[in-house]
């Protein structure tokens, strides 16, 4: 299977750069996942889709404001930092831009000296580990300091920022927002509830890795960067019950499809549990977990691509991808919505 089976030629004005203003206005095509029949609706018509006695399954990720600017405490140079995951106490594993001037030892300063930090290891793919000190409490150090670290395809910063945060974030820690989720409104939420669908809860810190190209031709050998993911308990408890009754489990976004594929085992029991994953998954995947996925239109060539093309099969997917090309349908993290079902 080679990563060029999965390219799509899109333009560049279907790039969504802003999110709409009512968040349930976005587009939904329908994708059947047996027939590759597609629908055009709505994403507020997302109900007559559901059932009562499914379960819809939503990560409470809370992304943070994790790209800052700073300066070389002893040359003043400019220098700009993303976190992409805490690793112990105050040190983070970092993208540093430019790289050449981030060696073991430069210190670094931010906000007139508010954080400082030093850069202690060098690490996969030339990520840089960081040991920040500061006085008070570190996330709201970055709430003053920090922007949200948008997509490198949104080309100016978000006016409203609590826009790249879904309605139900909860749990800092997130490089990304879980973009499917965007859609949902408070309302449209309690409306699903209402209709006899719950609602269970996960947790996947988003990395960076998701916007990573992949870089071989063979997808096999193409390495996962890992994610830190939480299952709970009563959220499990929750998923089984739902399959117990023969309800559909279905997963808002690839986030929450790779925290339960990951926390499931082969007889298709989830378990409570944290850690890390870096679940793979393309063309040939068994799912264990999911019955259906909301998700937004992916990147050409990307794993997430890859993903929905293993749960709805590759050319149903390309071909709804063409049809969503064809209606000028918007793409990527501000973009419409596919529910696969």
């Amino acid at each position: 299977m080679k990563t060029s089976d999965f390219y799509y030629d899109l333009p560049e004005e279907l790039i969504a750069q802003d999110p709409l203003e009512d968040r349930s206005s976005s587009r939904l095509m329908h994708l059947d996942k047996v027939t590759g029949a597609i629908s055009h609706n709505h994403f507020r018509d997302i109900l007559q889709f559901l059932k009562p006695g499914d379960c819809l399954v939503i990560n409470d990720t809370k992304v943070i404001p994790a790209r800052l600017y700073g300066h070389k405490e002893d040359t003043g140079a400019l220098i700009e930092i993303l976190l992409l995951k805490r690793r112990e106490n105050d040190i983070w594993e970092c993208l540093v831009k430019p790289g050449r001037k981030a060696r073991p030892g430069a210190k670094l300063t931010f906000g007139d000296g508010i954080l400082k930090g030093e850069i202690i290891d060098i690490v996969d793919e030339g990520n840089r580990l960081i040991q920040f000190k500061y006085e008070g409490i570190f996330e709201e150090i970055l709430d003053q300091l920090g922007e949200m670290p948008l997509p490198p395809y949104i080309t100016h910063k978000l006016k409203d920022k609590n826009r790249y945060q879904t309605v139900y974030a909860k749990n800092e820690g997130s490089a990304a927002a879980p973009t499917a989720g965007l859609h949902f409104t408070k309302e449209l939420m309690e409306q699903v509830e209402a209709m006899g669908v719950k609602i269970a809860h996960v947790t996947l810190h988003v990395g960076l890795g998701t916007f990573r190209p992949v870089k071989v031709e063979d997808v096999t050998e193409h390495h996962m960067h890992s994610e830190f993911y939480v299952v709970e308990e009563d959220q499990a408890a929750l998923i089984n019950e739902t399959r117990k009754n023969g309800g559909r489990v279905i997963s808002v976004g690839t986030t929450s499809c790779r925290t339960l594929e990951s926390a499931a085992d082969e007889n298709g029991i989830l378990h409570a549990k944290s850690g890390w994953t870096d679940i793979f998954i393309y063309p040939g995947y068994r799912f264990k977990m999911i019955d259906g996925l909301i998700t937004n239109f992916h990147l050409p060539e990307s794993t997430l691509l890859m993903l929905v093309s293993a749960l709805a099969g590759k050319e149903h997917i390309m071909a709804a991808y063409e049809e969503a090309v064809r209606e000028k349908y918007r793409f990527f993290s501000f973009g419409d919505a596919m529910i696969i079902i």
